[in-house]
């Protein structure tokens, strides 16, 4: 009888150390998995904080310019188009692309004409009318033609229609021409071309513009748009349209389009700052007095409209 429960005792004590033991292996278990997870956040939280230390998270301010080229001046020839200006070419890079861009005519019949650049759909337009602006390349220069058309144009300081800087680049904006109604003619709800208080750029041949541009004093509509649209009269139309009643003469070419009377003449033209889209909640609060355009270092380029 002592053998057989000294034999139990044994078989008890072996399986309560079996127990003990496998107590013991998940506990250590735990410990480790405890450890390893530990450690593991450490090595995230220190991995974190160096890249947070790095500028990692820093958030990428908003791009309102482009870093890449996106405008393309071409060089003009001199030798057979006196009527050039030199006067060096706008950057290629860094040019603002969103929001607008305040422009001002001061001219010698009234109040200052206001204008919109549009720097969405004519960044080049944009860049290239502030760059001369900058040069006062405008300044005291004639609007030389009232066209049948319903637009007063500006901006060579020539007064022939041939005049420009030494340089050209391309149509941006150009409209897409109004559906034509079953009698070949634009549809009777179809919106103007180009509405009146539209600015656009105005180039001989079409495509290689420069300098000279349209204000249009009333709406017109044309089955086949060549002018690229860069922006709007936001006030002082009705100088404008002064200057669109003005009575003209034959300008030398067969067409009463230069004014009879009165020189219309460009006292200064002046380009502000850019403004970014009101939408935009990095949008500084327009102070509606445009300033003018930074100088820029005369270079060389050409362009004949």
């Amino acid at each position: 009888m002592a053998s057989s429960r000294d034999r139990q005792r044994k078989l008890a004590r072996a399986k309560l150390d079996r127990q003990m033991a496998r107590r013991a292996a998940v506990v250590k278990r735990r410990r480790q998995i405890r450890a390893g997870v530990g450690t593991a956040l450490i090595l995230v939280l220190v991995v974190a904080g160096s890249a947070w230390a790095l500028g990692a998270f820093d958030r990428e301010p908003t791009d309102d310019t482009a870093s890449n080229e996106v405008c393309l001046w071409t060089p003009q020839n001199t030798e057979g188009n006196p009527n050039l200006k030199e006067v060096g070419e706008p950057a290629t890079t860094g040019l603002p692309i969103t929001g607008t861009r305040p422009m001002t005519l001061v001219t010698n019949q009234g109040a200052p004409i206001n204008v919109e650049l549009d720097l969405a759909t004519a960044p080049c337009a944009a860049a290239s009318i502030a760059h001369l602006a900058s040069q006062s390349f405008y300044d005291n220069t004639k609007c030389h033609e009232i066209t049948a058309e319903g637009a007063v144009r500006c901006g060579d300081p020539s007064g022939t229609g041939l005049g420009g800087p030494t340089y050209t680049f391309h149509s941006e904006n150009v409209p897409t021409a109004p559906e034509a109604s079953p009698q070949a003619s634009p549809a009777p709800d179809e919106p103007p071309t180009y509405p009146k208080g539209t600015v656009a750029m105005i180039s001989n041949p079409p495509g290689a513009n420069g300098s000279q541009f349209l204000i249009f004093f009333k709406d017109f509509t044309t089955a086949e748009p060549a002018y690229p649209i860069i922006g709007r009269v936001t006030q002082g139309l009705d100088v404008v349209e002064k200057i669109g009643a003005l009575p003209t003469v034959d300008n030398g070419s067969g067409e009463k389009v230069k004014p009879e009377n009165d020189d219309v003449v460009v006292q200064s033209l002046t380009v502000g700052e850019p403004v970014l889209d009101p939408a935009s909640p990095t949008d500084p609060t327009p102070t509606g007095t445009p300033s003018p355009a930074v100088s820029g270092t005369p270079e060389a380029s050409p362009n004949a409209g």
